[in-house]
């Protein structure tokens, strides 16, 4: 049996990478690169005398090979020719034998490799078991000839005049072999027997491809011409349409929906319907409809959703980071946060966030995604009127399209995202239906795995949103709707927490936006407080924003124009005046003295709280009562009521029996043109009417708020932290609220809790008792009982500073 001799040197040789190619021992190779390790290679080949390690890249991406990217075996090669044209290089090498890679080095752009360089010698040609591997490789030869398309009269020549099978390997696997990986598996082989074997192998799975593909080609042919005008035709279509940027191939919408994450009862009505749209003749309407139907169901993420984050200290990170204040809301996401950890399949709430305008309830759904690592959605229900909008319309409608949750739900690319439902209380209705209705499935828990789109005409499951809902109020909501919603009431910030959020968040907000930092524009919090006071009249803070807006756009031009003078600008509450012009808004403060039937009243606006002063006069006339100030039903029915009590305890504050007959009262609540209303106006009505009738001064310092019933019980209202801080700024020391308001004082911030007393009352008897400053003729510390009045003994009615509730 033949064997073979090889002989093993040890050499190091500056490695040269050849992409996509691989040189064979005995094959010279001719090639131009501009590869700057190519380069240096021939270059260093001076030194090696002129022989260079030539290796096939092994994972090419286009930027300088590395060490690591390299083959680790090549062929030792002589240049024997090197043209230098700009950064190429043009070389002819002529291929002396492989060699295997002990160990690559880099140095700057040149790769040096220790390389075992090993010859090979086969004795008599191999024998008769050469001279039959010799045969069967030109038989292979031959019979890929017939699929190749390149030059093949040389090849066959050298391959009949080739004798050595270790030779006549290298010659056909660099001549004939299609892919740079089966060239590299022929030049790894060092065995010439077994080199020959694996080249037999790889020649007949060549062959085996290329009659495949000749079949194809034949195929395509006979349905072209069988096809011709038709095909041509559409391919002319289809060019078009990719022009124009709407291809779409009803072969790859059929890959689509076999491979789409989909399920199984939707997958089969996409295929009836893509069945449908092959029938279809093409560029109809009918097509354009169905094609329309399939992409937009392919794009809704069916089954994809991201994990949730439970760390409830990382949620409250988040939350305290963007936002300050809003209590309610962060203490009932890390609830949920924190149930959600014990119980991972409980569904997700549907919360509505109800407040004024400006106190941040879009912003802080967008906080609550961060932090619990949901995607964010919003979806604007302001102004809709078409159920069409919610529900999606019909696909056989021209222009069909989902409606805005299942739109919702692809913009997201997932099925769990956290969806802000904003304005939900801006729904409107007409002959088109009413979307309130509609988003009664949306927002039902028990529904809306279930939700069905006219459009998708499929359920989807929605029960894995949750699902935020923002309003100003919850008048305009309808009952069943607002029964699905757990409601959390956004009060109006304070001044505390407006001068934080202005100087944590507006301040730098807008100076990035103005191109300054800090440093550049400094607004003092004096200045911020005056902004406040002065210039706004807001629950929440967009139009402090503005006003921080205005100072940064005028310090920006003061710092432009001067010419690099001025380095930064400092704004002070006196700088205010030159900024933003003389006041807007001036602060409401107590009388300086104690006035007859002048009484600060209380009242709650959706700006916040505001000292509602309430002016009584008592003239000569015929019992006439007038009420002025743009009041609403409500507080009318409120100062009759206070008249029918104070006619029914007249006598026990000197006030004559006969002034309802003898005497016009004309009550007047001031800023005539802005609309009031509600009740907890009643207790200031009555005193106002009692200090006027009776002539008794009223305490200036005293502040009051409280519904009055004919029998002079004080009843619960609502607003008591913004009407304690509007009775705070405005300068009172006082304030007489409702006995069952105590519980509500703990809202109140410490520095109004601190600077106010609070005196909890049950009947008038107790307002009239702290409020008027003097006496008066037959003045009782005692409804009588039949007079009117509740038939209670008077109490002893402690003063509340910082109650212990």
């Amino acid at each position: 049996m033949p064997r073979y001799s090889e002989k093993a040197e040890k050499i190091t040789l500056p490695v040269l990478p050849l992409h996509d190619a691989v040189a064979f021992p005995s094959i010279p190779v001719d090639f131009e690169t501009d590869d700057k390790v190519a380069v240096a290679a021939a270059e260093a080949s001076q030194n090696s005398g002129n022989c260079v390690f030539l290796v096939c890249v092994a994972e090419d991406d286009g930027s300088a090979p590395s060490p690591e990217a390299l083959c680790r075996t090549g062929t030792v090669a002589r240049i024997r020719s090197s043209v230098r044209d700009g950064d190429s290089v043009r070389l002819i090498c002529e291929c002396r034998a492989r060699a295997d890679v002990i160990d690559y080095y880099k140095t700057g752009h040149r790769i040096t490799a220790d390389l075992l360089e090993k010859t090979v010698a086969l004795a008599d040609n191999g024998g008769i078991r050469g001279e039959a591997y010799c045969a069967e490789i030109r038989s292979s030869l031959e019979r890929m000839i017939g699929f190749l398309t390149i030059p093949t009269s040389g090849i066959r020549l050298a391959a009949r005049n080739i004798k050595d099978p270790a030779l006549l390997s290298d010659f056909i696997a660099s001549a004939v072999l299609v892919r740079t990986e089966d060239k590299q598996r022929v030049l790894e082989e060092h065995d010439p027997f077994a080199r020959c074997a694996l080249l037999l192998s790889l020649m007949e799975s060549e062959c085996r491809v290329m009659e495949c593909e000749r079949e194809i080609r034949e195929k395509a042919g006979s349905r072209v011409a069988r096809n011709q005008k038709e095909y041509y035709l559409r391919e002319q279509m289809k060019v078009i349409e990719e022009e124009l940027g709407e291809d779409a191939d009803p072969d790859d919408l059929s890959d689509r929906i076999r491979t789409a994450d989909i399920p199984e009862p939707l997958r089969e009505k996409l295929r009836r319907e893509n069945d449908r749209l092959l029938r279809t003749p093409y560029g109809s309407a009918e097509a354009a409809v169905s094609r329309n139907y399939i992409e937009e169901v392919l794009e809704l993420p069916w089954n994809r959703r991201t994990k949730d984050r439970l760390d409830v200290e990382y949620a409250r990170r988040v939350l305290d980071r963007d936002h300050d204040g809003l209590s309610k809301v962060k203490e009932r996401i890390l609830e949920y946060l924190a149930v959600k950890q014990l119980n991972p399949g409980l569904k997700n709430q549907i919360i509505c966030l109800v407040g004024p305008p400006g106190t941040g309830k879009t912003s802080v759904a967008a906080s609550i995604a961060r932090a619990m690592n949901r995607k964010y959605v919003r979806v604007s229900l302001g102004g809709i009127h078409d159920e069409a909008e919610i529900r999606g319309h019909r696909k056989t409608y021209v222009a069909s399209m989902p409606g805005r949750i299942i739109n919702g739900i692809r913009q997201a690319g997932v099925a769990n995202p956290l969806m802000l439902l904003d304005e939900i209380d801006k729904l409107a209705s007409d002959l088109r239906g009413d979307p309130s209705s509609a988003m009664l499935e949306v927002l039902d828990p028990e529904q809306n795995k279930n939700f069905r789109d006219h459009f998708i005409e499929y359920p989807f499951d929605l029960s894995d949103c949750f699902f935020i809902t923002t309003a100003n109020t919850t008048d305009t909501i309808p009952k069943p709707l607002l029964d699905r919603m757990e409601v959390i009431e956004l009060n109006g910030y304070t001044r505390t927490e407006k001068l934080s959020i202005a100087r944590n968040h507006l301040l730098p907000k807008q100076l990035k936006r103005h191109g300054m930092s800090r440093r550049t524009v400094r607004i003092s919090d004096a200045a911020i407080l005056g902004i406040i006071d002065s210039y706004t009249r807001e629950a929440g803070v967009r139009s402090l924003e503005r006003n921080i807006a205005e100072i940064c756009r005028k310090a920006a031009r003061k710092i432009v124009e001067s010419g690099g003078e001025i380095k930064y600008v400092t704004v002070n509450a006196a700088d205010l005046l030159s900024y933003l012009g003389s006041r807007k808004v001036i602060p409401e403060k107590i009388c300086d003295t104690d006035l007859i039937g002048v009484v600060n009243g209380l009242a709650y606006t959706e700006t916040g709280g505001e000292l509602l002063r309430v002016e009584c006069a008592v003239l000569p006339g015929s019992g006439k009562l007038e009420l002025t100030g743009s009041l609403g039903d409500v507080m009318k029915e409120s100062a009759k009521a206070a008249l029918t009590f104070v006619r029914s305890v007249a006598a026990d504050y000197g006030i004559p029996d006969d002034f309802v007959t003898k005497k016009d009262i004309h009550l007047h609540f001031p800023e005539g043109a802005v609309p009031k209303d509600g009740p907890s106006a009643g207790v200031t009505v009555v005193t106002a009417l009692v200090s006027a009738l009776g002539g008794i001064p009223v305490a200036r310092d005293v502040a009051m708020t409280g519904e009055v019933t004919l029998t002079g019980r004080v009843l619960a209202i609502g607003g008591l932290r913004e009407k304690a801080m509007a009775a705070f700024a405005a300068g009172a020391s006082t304030v007489l609220i409702p006995e069952d308001n105590l519980n509500d004082l703990e809202e109140i911030e410490a520095e109004v809790r601190k600077g106010l007393t609070f005196i909890p009352c049950r009947t008038v008897s107790d307002v009239l008792l702290r409020a008027l400053a003097g006496p008066a003729p037959a003045r009782a510390e005692q409804i009588p009982a039949g007079a009117g009045s509740i038939a209670l003994p008077q109490m002893s009615v402690p003063s509340v500073r910082t109650p212990a509730v």
